[in-house]
């Protein structure tokens, strides 16, 4: 595997040096020790890197399907035999215990084999015409150069969907992982240097906010995939040059409604789980769950039990630990003052709220409950991608409706009740692109995923992760026939 310490940009096929002579330290979160240093990109680099997916794209578009499928397949199983370092390097420099980072690869190794048989099965259709002697074929093309921009919290696995989907539509693509997390992304394209993948294919260009808005703005790219931070993504629609596809999956600010009928064990299981895996930084997180008055106390207090006995630890030391560190400064700043601003405003804090003793060294949270929250409060209408769970009360299915819908964000929402007709009245109005009934995993590889409102637009996942890589042709033949 790559040395990560001296990382490299890929390009066409090889690892080359930078052109800006710039470097990024990476640091792990855990204890702030410096663990690489690597290449801050300039235009140059994003211009070499673009020049080579071109290139590359004139010959890859016309593989044939189960040739480029044979290729994803290899890199998943180059992944699978990588497990370990891969994951290391993820736990290195983003912080999330070392079994959920293996965790992660494993998803990420399954999300190449699914797109493998994806690949395969890349139909057009025969359009009726109304006059004889016509026929109208729809083919589906790949689009072209795809820029991938993708953020720190999955560092591999939220790259791997673009990666996975964009070349087996056809397309090749130019990848920028965060500035936080650019080793784990330095490894997996090693992975992929191990492979037979045709040079040019798939390139790597690792820095900050400067590289990400030289390869949005390049004239040559054809699509921008991305996942990240509403401002961000607002500031990407600016950028980007011209008319062209873009997909997007941003913030989340997800709720969970326990309705009177819920499996109250259930719903503190899912709600703990959700909150606080990878210490809250998932798009998908729990940041808010309104509960029935009937089932409020009781749901609060077992919430907070089970939050407390929760190990925090540094992922690397001990591997099976339930939560690591945030990953940055600016999300440990952002959890304190949402938490603040609650304790200020009245909530009362059930459990954490603080810094875990004997962790200071480190951008450590406690899992943290507040209950009596109102919307007014940050944590309720503010995505806090932290440890931080705002919880309150409701009455009647409209209020909580009414609550869940109140925040700009449409990515995803969770509901538990035992009983059907909530079930389906609540899956038809919460206005999100993902509800998940009595269980927290709103994304399977085999559905589609994507959010409405503030929080993106476009798929991943799924037989549609693929088309949005893919352009519709009408072909009208005369025949004569």
């Amino acid at each position: 595997m790559t040395d990560q310490r001296t990382g490299r940009l890929y390009i066409n096929g090889n690892w080359v040096d930078s052109a800006s002579g710039r470097l990024l330290s990476v640091h792990n979160p855990a204890n702030l020790e410096v663990v690489a240093e690597v290449p801050d990109s300039d235009e140059r680099d994003v211009d070499r890197a673009v020049a080579a997916a071109c290139r590359a794209f004139e010959s890859w578009r016309w593989v044939n399907p189960s040739v480029r499928a044979g290729h994803l397949h290899a890199i998943g199983q180059r992944i699978a035999e990588s497990e370990r370092a891969l994951a290391e390097s993820i736990t290195r420099e983003m912080g999330k215990p070392l079994s959920e980072a293996l965790g992660e690869v494993r998803k990420l190794a399954k999300a190449f084999h699914f797109y493998a048989e994806e690949t395969t099965r890349t139909f057009g259709a025969i359009v009726p015409n109304e006059e004889d002697g016509f026929t109208s074929l729809v083919e589906r093309e790949p689009i072209g150069v795809v820029a991938a921009i993708s953020p720190w919290n999955y560092p591999l696995e939220l790259i791997g969907w673009k990666l996975a989907a964009s070349l087996g539509a056809g397309c090749t693509i130019v990848v920028k992982p965060s500035e936080y997390t650019p080793t784990s992304a330095i490894e997996l394209f090693g992975c992929l240097a191990a492979t037979d993948l045709p040079a040019g294919v798939a390139n790597l260009v690792t820095g900050a906010g400067e590289t990400g808005r030289a390869l949005v703005a390049h004239p040559a790219v054809n699509k921008v995939a991305f996942t990240g931070s509403s401002d961000t993504g607002a500031a990407i629609v600016k950028t980007v040059s011209g008319v062209k596809p873009m997909s997007m999956e941003l913030g989340g600010n997800c709720p969970m409604i326990v309705t009177e009928h819920a499996d109250l064990t259930g719903a503190v299981n899912g709600a703990l789980r959700r909150s606080f895996r990878n210490a809250g930084q998932i798009c998908i997180a729990i940041n808010r769950v309104y509960v029935h008055a009937s089932r409020y106390e009781a749901f609060v207090q077992r919430l907070a039990s089970a939050a407390e006995d929760l190990v925090v630890a540094d992922g690397l030391v001990k591997e099976d630990a339930d939560m690591g560190p945030v990953a940055n400064a600016e999300i440990l700043q952002k959890v304190e003052r949402h938490v603040d601003d609650a304790r200020a405003k009245g909530a009362r804090v059930l459990c954490g709220g603080r810094r875990p003793a004997g962790l200071e060294s480190g951008y450590f949270y406690a899992p943290t409950v507040l209950a009596d929250c109102t919307q007014d409060m940050l944590v309720m209408h503010e995505e806090t991608f932290g440890p931080v769970l705002g919880v309150a009360a409701y009455r009647s299915l409209d209020e909580a409706v009414e609550l869940a819908n109140s925040t700009p964000a449409g990515l995803a929402a969770y509901v538990y009740t035992e009983n059907l007709t909530a079930t389906f009245a609540l899956g038809r109005r919460l206005d999100f692109g993902n509800v998940a009934v009595n269980n927290v995993d709103a994304g399977i590889i085999n559905a589609p995923y994507g959010g409405r409102k503030g929080s993106g637009y476009g798929y991943e996942h799924g037989r549609e992760g693929l088309d949005g890589y893919l352009q519709l042709k009408h072909l009208r033949i005369r025949h004569g026939a």
